[in-house]
């Protein structure tokens, strides 16, 4: 009998199953498991996100809209660059709306990468990054960023890392998993070495409305020579808690952004059209809603913190995004297997560092997208795990 020949695409098989998913499979066969895991906003989509959505479905607004998104929506999207970010777009050219950030950084990609060209990406980072390179045809360039340096890319750092191949940055902040951001100087210092070079910058900006304390977020878009050759992705799914209506958008220059345009059209035609009218409404009337969220956010990721560091586990104060990355190199475990004996002996399921990166072993990302009791009960459950296990 001849073996059974697979028809699937040799550059797909060798790219991984995402290592969050493939242990949150896992996790969901044991009964009343404690979840830090998944990053989704445990918050209800504002009503007026709801209203606006159900209104629209009412009067049967269901049909495509353009390529890159309704005009409305993009002219929204305009003005909300220019007051967050201080930078201008035209909405006619220059913004994409997408199927949440995730499609946004799949056709970035695609409209800029050719074969064999290298893109450097900072790790830890988002699963999504290294394989979307990949299925572009692209070769990873991994930077490993340190705790030392609070988990920022350092201008050395890139350097250390460009050839003559590289052809984009992938500049994940504030970032997924270690809640790093990156602050004007230190753009400033990336953007020195960047302006005199053919590197495109694509800036995920999907925690942009999650930072703390005094600091605001910052796009490498509006720092001097940046703009013209950096792509912004950002999306509803985080700030706005709607992560399930998948809708998202980019902006740069206008031939790039023709190019993701022409990538979009053929596989995806446009967004939901009622996730858009949705997502309109959010950019209209909801800064108060994002405040309130934000203001949670941070009593719940001071209340972690704390609690880590209590229990005698570093911790990195993540100052953007909703994660905390502790170190748990003192229990001698691997961040694999940390975390499924934390799940099956204590039933709580955190995410190993690994699967954001090799440079994530003898981490943890936790997430504090969660409340307060949820998040102090597996507090409890990690402190005897580590108490038992410690070195």
């Amino acid at each position: 009998m001849t073996e059974k020949k697979s028809f699937v695409a040799d550059k797909i098989k060798k790219i991984p199953y995402s290592g969050i998913r493939k242990f949150f499979d896992v996790a969901k066969e044991i009964e009343g498991v404690i979840s830090l895991g998944v990053g989704e906003p445990d918050f209800e989509t504002p009503w007026a996100i709801r209203e606006r959505a159900i209104y629209n479905l009412e009067k049967g607004r269901t049909v495509y809209t353009s390529n890159a998104g309704l005009m409305e929506l993009r002219e929204e999207l305009s003005q909300y660059f220019e007051r967050k970010i201080n930078v201008k777009y035209n909405p006619k050219n220059q913004i994409i709306v997408t199927v949440g950030a995730s499609e946004g950084i799949d056709i970035a990609l695609r409209a800029v990468v050719n074969s064999g060209d290298e893109v450097l990406l900072p790790q830890p980072s988002y699963v999504s990054y290294k394989p979307c390179i990949e299925m572009a045809g692209g070769v990873p360039v991994i930077i490993t960023t340190k705790v030392e340096n609070d988990f920022r890319l350092t201008p050395d750092e890139l350097l250390d890392k460009i050839t003559d191949k590289t052809k984009a940055l992938i500049l994940p902040y504030p970032n997924n998993p270690t809640g790093a951001i990156m602050e004007r100087n230190d753009l400033e210092k990336i953007a020195e070495v960047l302006k005199d070079r053919d590197i495109v910058v694509i800036s995920d900006e999907i925690y942009a409305e999650l930072t703390y304390g005094d600091r605001t977020h910052v796009s490498i878009a509006s720092i001097d020579g940046m703009y013209d050759k950096t792509i912004v992705l950002n999306g509803f799914s985080k700030a706005y808690s709607m992560t399930g209506w998948r809708v998202g958008y980019a902006a740069g220059p206008e031939d790039i952004i023709a190019a993701m345009t022409k990538i979009h059209q053929y596989i995806i035609m446009c967004a939901s059209t009622t996730g858009q009218y949705a997502a309109l409404e959010a950019l209209k009337s909801c800064d108060v809603s994002v405040a309130a969220m934000r203001k949670e956010y941070d009593a719940r990721r001071r209340f972690m913190l704390k609690g880590f560091r209590d229990m005698g586990l570093e911790c990195f104060e993540a100052l953007g995004a909703f994660y905390l990355f502790p170190c748990i190199k003192c229990t001698g475990m691997s961040s694999d297997e940390f975390c499924e004996r934390l799940l099956n002996e204590q039933k709580v399921a955190v995410v190993p560092g690994t699967a954001l990166g090799e440079s994530g072993e003898g981490f943890i990302r936790c997430s504090y997208a969660y409340s307060i009791d949820d998040i102090n009960k597996a507090l409890i459950h990690i402190e005897k795990f580590v108490k038992k296990y410690r070195k």
